[in-house]
């Protein structure tokens, strides 16, 4: 018997993550050396006192029955965090838990869309925007980001029936993969203009902990009237090194946060208590760490664009975000193709940029995720393999 799967499966083929990882793994088979610079999970640990906090509270039996909701204390230190990082008042309704950015994301459209409604989302932009929207339903309409209009969305020339029908659109800024910051100008049209059009803005805020040359991360919701039409997304995985715990906020409109509640306790019963005292001494705890580690991404983003301009490779300085972006040298004319062949003279892994989207194309994007010295190793190896020439 042929079992019929679901035709929505059609569009989650093989990911481009484990064809690197099968060729990766044939190398290091043979002996080869690999700079993994495609995946981007921190390499730093967490911060002694948040690991702690999770060691002590798994050691409690009764942190494993079924949480429900946040605990009291996690509400107040998304609040203190907010008012201490972003100059921004949250009131407890604006606030709610998810088991990280990409699982928020993945379900929001669930509450804010029905079927066939438009969700405007980035070209280049992370997957995950894409297929959050599809699996409610949405019809995805792209919005170009471009060298020529400073990689922000062209607001004032986007489709004027096109927006009348818009439900909702995500931005985010710095935005993995084009590791571009948007000023805050930006946001300051983006919020009246969504008012205007009645236009729902969801927000990730993933990397303003990340951001370098003295350039400062700030909230949407620090915009006036900002809570009226967004909600934002802010996570401790990057900035924290809690990738595995799963630990995100959603926040801003309150009405947005109690649908998004209302549909979420169908599918879960809330964090692991253990995770959540974990991110409790995250936000109320010094942040010497998080400043210390954005100085070292930005000693490794020096080290890899840098470097390679030396090698003749010309590649733009990331602005934010554990990643650089970059296109792929002019005797090349397919990514695909160039990733995989770097891969094989020099050990170097990246990422495609046609992963991110139709104007990804002819990019790649580097994880920052290798010391200053891996990575100065690595630019040797492709100035020795002449994949350059």
């Amino acid at each position: 018997m042929e079992l019929q799967l679901a035709s929505r499966m059609k569009e989650y083929e093989e990911g481009i993550f484990q064809l690197l990882n099968d060729r990766k793994l044939a190398i290091e088979a043979r002996g080869g050396k690999v700079y993994n610079l495609s995946v981007g999970t921190p390499d730093f640990k967490p911060a002694e006192h948040v690991m702690k906090a999770v060691a002590e509270a798994a050691a409690k039996p009764e942190n494993y029955r079924y949480s429900l909701t946040e605990l009291p204390a996690l509400i107040e230190a998304v609040q203190s965090r907010y008012s201490k990082r972003y100059g921004v008042e949250l009131e407890k309704d604006e606030i709610m838990s998810v088991y990280g950015s990409q699982e928020g994301i993945a379900h929001i459209c669930m509450t804010l869309c029905d079927e066939g409604d438009i969700v405007l989302v980035p070209d280049p932009g992370y997957p995950i925007f894409n297929i959050g929207p599809s699996l409610a339903g949405a019809d995805i309409r792209t919005y170009a980001l471009t060298e020529a209009n400073n990689y922000l969305p062209d607001l004032e020339h986007m489709d004027k029936e096109l927006l009348k029908k818009a439900k909702c659109m995500i931005v985010s800024y710095p935005l993995n993969p084009i590791c571009k910051t948007a000023p805050w100008d930006f946001y300051e049209r983006l919020i009246p203009w969504a008012i205007e059009n009645e236009i729902i803005i969801i927000h990730d805020n993933a990397y303003s902990d990340i951001i370098y040359d003295g350039r400062e991360g700030r909230s949407i919701l620090a915009v006036p009237k900002a809570k009226e039409i967004a909600v934002e997304f802010y996570s401790l995985s990057k900035s924290y090194n809690y990738t595995g715990a799963r630990m995100s906020f959603l926040v801003g409109n309150p009405q947005i946060v109690e649908a998004f509640k209302r549909f979420r306790s169908q599918i879960d019963y809330g964090t692991y208590l253990p995770v959540q005292y974990g991110a409790i001494a995250a936000l109320t705890g010094p942040d010497e760490q998080v400043k210390a580690q954005c100085l070292e991404y930005q000693q490794r983003r020096d080290a890899l664009c840098g470097g390679l301009r030396e090698i003749g490779w010309q590649i733009e300085d990331s602005e934010g975000t554990m990643f650089a972006w970059a296109k792929i040298p002019s005797n090349f004319s397919d990514d695909v193709d160039f990733v995989m062949e770097l891969m094989e003279k020099t050990g170097v892994v990246c990422t495609p940029g046609s992963s991110f989207g139709e104007l990804g194309k002819g990019h790649v994007r580097f994880a920052l995720v290798l010391p200053v010295d891996q990575i100065k190793e690595a630019v040797e190896s492709i100035r020795k393999s002449g994949i350059l020439q």
